[in-house]
């Protein structure tokens, strides 16, 4: 090594930018004793812990106990080359990076491809400057240093990560406990009045969903019936959905059917149900938002029906002789204007007649070309199951929208099937 001549500012400077760094172990290879204590007493003046040895062997045997920063090694030493010693040294396991300077006493061509493809990062040629030195360990210090700072940031990132899973976990236990409960907000999916048989189905498209089906009595021979579905997915939906679950129940304190305005029959009609909705959604809830309706109410003695429609699909009629009709006119959403025009209709059921009422989750369920189910799907639907009751039907609906969207369902789905047995002695209700 040539002496450093202590006046030389850039070897000052090349000095000077490794103070304030962490001190960093250097592993000296060198056979020669004359060289390595050369070297030794340079590296330690400029302030790095020293580890050396003068065989191939016992350097990697150095590395695999104390993991030095930085390895500088000559081509030439026994036991094997320095080649070969970096290809070993960047096999072993390490939890940081290691930077390997191979020292050589000819930089040739084919000596530096043979060296970087071995994993070195830097080459020396002898005879070595102290400057040339520090300068080359002063750019290896950035590498370990922005190697360190990455390694920090990605275990601050698997931290954080972990955390997120964490915390995603607890929301999706939360979840599905939700899902449970909302499923309990239905609290009967079949129920027999007379004559009358009405089935239910539920199924967010999510843990969650915003839609809601159920029927309640309101009299000895009269059924309230109601479809739902508001605006959005999720959690908001949700919520709402509970709400106004309490107000569509059989409950007389909390039930809007069974107070208020009411009709002859004595009970608020469908009309002016939905109208109370209306109202409730845009004064008393601080929410934009909405959503749509079918209420009937339903004579289960005569069959007559009496229906208001509000932004919901069209329920489907299927008579006994098979022909399916499209009733009502649509109507306007619950929720967004101050007097809505809301869509009134009356029915009679006959023995063997049936109403289907569905969410848009299956008039608007999509095949791969975008082309949604309609209501000429479900028409076909109720056309190939006619022969299927109750909730054998409902599942085989629920199959076919599956097997059209090919089980890719981003709505909810829900539906209420009711069915006009043909006469038979039974119980009013179950």
């Amino acid at each position: 090594m040539t002496p450093a001549n202590p006046s030389d500012g850039n070897n000052i400077q090349a000095t000077e930018c490794l103070k304030n760094l962490p001190v960093r172990t250097v592993l000296l290879v060198e056979s020669s004793p004359a060289h390595r204590r050369l070297f030794g007493i340079q590296l330690r003046l400029a302030g790095y812990r020293v580890m050396e040895a003068s065989t191939g062997p016992e350097a990697l045997e150095l590395c695999k106990q104390s993991e030095p920063d930085f390895v500088l090694s000559d081509w030439d030493i026994p036991g094997m080359s320095g080649l070969e010693l970096c290809r070993a040294f960047r096999s072993l396991p390490r939890d940081s990076y290691g930077y390997f300077i191979l020292l050589t006493a000819h930089r040739m061509q084919e000596d530096i491809v043979l060296g970087l493809d071995a994993g070195a990062d830097d080459f020396l040629t002898k005879p070595i400057t102290r400057v040339e030195l520090i300068a080359r360990l002063a750019a290896g210090e950035r590498i370990l240093r922005i190697e360190g700072e990455l390694r920090a940031s990605n275990a601050k990132l698997r931290n954080t990560l972990d955390k997120l899973r964490e915390a995603q976990a607890a929301i999706v236990r939360d979840l599905q406990e939700a899902r449970m409960l909302q499923q309990g907000l239905v609290r009967e999916r079949t129920g027999r009045f007379g004559d009358i048989e009405i089935s239910l189905m539920l199924r967010p498209a999510g843990h969650v969903g915003g839609d809601l089906v159920g029927f309640f009595p309101i009299g000895r021979d009269r059924v309230g019936i109601y479809a739902l579905d508001v605006s959005g997915h999720g959690v908001t939906a949700a919520l709402l959905t509970a709400q106004l679950s309490v107000h569509l129940s059989g409950a007389t304190e909390h039930s809007i059917a069974l107070r208020g305005k009411k009709s002859a029959s004595g009970f608020m009609p469908p009309a002016a149900l939905a109208h109370a909705l209306n109202n409730m959604m845009l004064e008393e809830m601080c929410t934009d938002t909405y959503f749509t309706m079918i209420y009937a109410e339903l004579n289960h003695v005569t069959g007559q029906l009496q229906l208001v429609q509000a932004g919901h699909p069209y329920p489907m009629l299927q008579r006994a002789d098979g022909q399916v009709q499209r009733v009502g006119q649509g109507g306007m959403p619950i929720g967004v204007f101050g007097s809505p025009t809301f869509d009134e209709v009356e029915l009679q059921l006959q023995p063997g007649d049936r109403l289907l009422i569905t969410s848009d989750g299956i008039s608007e369920a999509s095949n791969r070309a975008g082309v949604s189910l309609g209501e000429e799907g479900l028409e076909a639907i109720l056309r190939t199951n006619a022969f299927l009751k109750g909730h054998v039907f409902l599942e085989s609906m629920a199959w076919s929208v599956s097997e059209y969207c090919r089980g890719d369902r981003q709505d909810d789905v829900s539906a209420v099937l009711i069915e006009y047995t043909v006469a038979k002695k039974s119980s009013r209700r179950h």
